[in-house]
């Protein structure tokens, strides 16, 4: 029996195959479980067209990140916060401060996203991490300078 992979079932098929099974294997398991369907000509057209449209989706979904991830990638960013004056901070910059610094900016992003290799305690210029997805994950240069009391 001819049927369309809805999932990836391991050793079987992938999402969007056309394979052929056992007609038990496809009535008693896979049909069933909603892992296939079966093959029909109608079927087999609206799988392709669901696909057309998922492929292009996440084309576009891909030129807006790519686009987001220039623009953070220029940006210089400077927070101010309390320091000693051997230009130690009195806290640590986190993660919160950034994203808050990046909304202003107009660019929302999740803490989770924002990598940095040690915190940062003090002044100067500092380099960070944004993951955007797993392909792009630009580079952020953060200034944070001495807050005048």
């Amino acid at each position: 029996m001819k049927v369309v992979m809805l999932q990836d079932v391991e050793r079987v098929g992938m999402s969007g195959q056309v394979i052929n099974v056992s007609d038990g294997y496809a009535l008693n398991f896979l049909i069933p479980r909603k892992l296939a369907i079966i093959a029909t000509l109608k079927n087999v057209e609206h799988y392709k067209q669901q696909a057309k449209k998922e492929k292009v989706s996440k084309d576009v979904l891909q030129s807006k990140v790519a686009m987001l991830a220039e623009r953070v990638k220029n940006m210089h960013l400077t927070i101010k916060e309390r320091s000693h004056d051997d230009g130690k901070l009195y806290g640590a910059v986190g993660q919160d401060e950034i994203v808050a610094v990046l909304k202003k900016e107009g660019v929302v992003i999740n803490r989770k996203q924002v990598e940095f290799a040690k915190s940062i305690r003090t002044t100067g210029e500092h380099k960070i991490t944004i993951k955007l997805s797993s392909k792009f994950k630009p580079v952020l240069t953060i200034k944070v300078v001495a807050l005048e009391v």
